[in-house]
């Protein structure tokens, strides 16, 4: 499959299409700030709530919030060294798993959260400038979608560069913020007391925070993928996985420490804007502008990832050649689509959020365990690229392998769900509302999914890509294998 004829000088032109050694270009130190920036938004705030507002104290959250990022980064990092060896995005690296066509249920998951993010995202930037510049909170909604497409558009070497510059502004307004939260506000009594564990808001702040971060998994390599193969995979990993968790606790816990101070008065906005003026009057409108900026382009990253999920789903169903006026036009669907759902959402947001969240926990674990198992232990980073591309290729139409680990992965967590007040399963209810099905749907997934793809022949995959001739690229083998 070969990218578009038609260049527009800085705009990138590839989108679903294999990235040509020859087009390879960028430093590993880019994957830091990228994955720093990308949690470092007051989205990423709100997730480190659930405990403080479910009954438990400060210092326990923050031991969740720790190790559920830890948790959760080290599946989601993992993915991100796919990109650089087979220099393709992320979701249409699930037709080897899935099956060309049956990918298709994969991507439907994917394009959900990228939209669904967007709500969430657009409403809190437009919520904030509301705050600070005053004006229609929903013209700052419609703003904030503007500049995202654009930065969407323009891809991915200027969003790279945006979350650079946006880090460094980022160190500099929060580290004040986040100096001036621990000094100047105060918290309830055995906040900090160790003797005050409760399992139940504990396992559902950790279960929220993994979550989080295995839902960048469907993310990662379409960021990495310009990056020349002979960068190693811990090194990639690496800087991943430093980026995301750090970015991501530093973000929650100050979230955590916001909820305990305010209580039942906590506001996502009007909290971070009366804490910045406790430092000193104004700053909370400052930190506030600078969110919103954030948030916006977080706002790209979903856009972005979304026309690449809708590229890739339309291609399943009808050959697409991946056009410049193609990513234009699927980035623009998903903006639309995010945009009508900010400007007609209702209240309840923190409630729908953490909602939202678990949602993706439960649908992103049986994939991210059969895409990493299917990786690194199965055929071992060794794809025929040219054979993903093919309606009747050697990876067929349906992955009865990865569907069937997948489904049996997310059956066997249904009776540990605890999804706030909408659904507990059956054992959830036994642990008091506590969820651990992170711990179920992991290991079912993943070694299901190795004994079914036992008898599979690599080598006979990689002499079918060989063969190929309609792809500059007919295979990918990662350097040492």
């Amino acid at each position: 499959m070969s990218s578009a004829e038609v260049r527009v000088p800085g705009i990138e032109v590839r989108s679903i299409d294999w990235v040509p050694l020859s087009e390879r270009h960028g430093r590993l130190s880019q994957l830091g700030p990228l994955w720093f920036m990308s949690n470092a938004q007051i989205a990423t705030l709100a997730v480190g709530l659930i405990s403080v507002t479910e009954g438990g104290n400060l210092i326990w959250s923050l031991i969740a919030i720790v190790a559920g990022a830890l948790t959760g980064t080290f599946f989601m990092a993992f993915h991100s060294a796919q990109g650089p060896q087979l220099g393709l995005p992320q979701m249409i690296q699930s037709r080897p798993q899935f099956g060309y066509v049956g990918a298709l249920m994969v991507w439907l998951f994917a394009y959900v959260q990228y939209a669904g993010f967007n709500v969430f995202n657009t409403i809190l930037a437009g919520q904030a400038m509301g705050q600070t510049a005053h004006g229609s909170v929903k013209s700052w909604v419609v703003l904030a979608t503007v500049l995202a497409f654009a930065l969407a558009l323009f891809g991915y070497d200027l969003i790279h560069r945006a979350e650079q510059v946006l880090t460094w502004v980022f160190l500099v307004v929060f580290g004040v913020f986040t100096v001036g939260v621990l000094v100047t506000l105060h918290y309830p009594a055995g906040s900090f007391d160790l003797g005050g564990f409760k399992w139940t808001p504990f396992l559902g702040q950790f279960g929220v925070v993994a979550g989080y971060q295995i839902s960048w998994a469907i993310y990662v390599s379409d960021y990495s993928r310009y990056l020349p193969p002979e960068v190693t995979v811990r090194r990639t990993f690496a800087w991943t996985y430093a980026g995301s968790a750090i970015g991501g606790i530093w973000l929650m816990t100050l979230g955590a420490a916001l909820a305990a101070w305010a209580g039942k008065d906590f506001d996502t906005i009007a909290s971070i804007n009366a804490a910045g003026d406790k430092v000193f009057t104004g700053f909370g409108a400052v930190v506030l502008v600078f969110a919103a900026l954030g948030l916006v382009s977080v706002t790209a990253l979903n856009m972005y990832g979304g026309s690449l999920t809708l590229i890739s789903a339309a291609d399943s169903l009808r050959r697409m050649r991946p056009t410049l006026p193609l990513r234009a036009v699927t980035i623009g669907l998903t903006a639309a689509l995010s945009l009508v759902g900010a400007l007609t959402a209702t209240s309840h947001f923190l409630t729908n959020f953490n909602n939202f969240l678990l949602l993706i926990l439960y649908l992103f674990i049986p994939w991210t365990s059969v895409n990493l198992m299917d990786y690194y232990v199965v055929r071992r980073g060794r794809y025929a690229i040219a054979e993903i591309f093919r309606p009747r290729g050697v990876y067929g139409r349906w992955g009865v392998a990865g569907i069937v680990s997948y489904l049996a992965g997310f059956g066997a967590m249904v009776p540990f769900f605890s999804v706030g007040t909408l659904f507990t399963g059956v054992l959830a209810h036994k642990l008091h509302g506590a969820d651990i099905s992170l711990f179920v749907g992991l290991p079912v997934s993943a070694l299901l999914y190795w004994a079914l793809t036992r008898h599979i022949d690599v080598d006979a995959e990689m002499a079918a890509g060989a063969a190929a001739e309609h792809l500059d690229a007919p295979v990918a083998v990662p350097p040492g294998h």
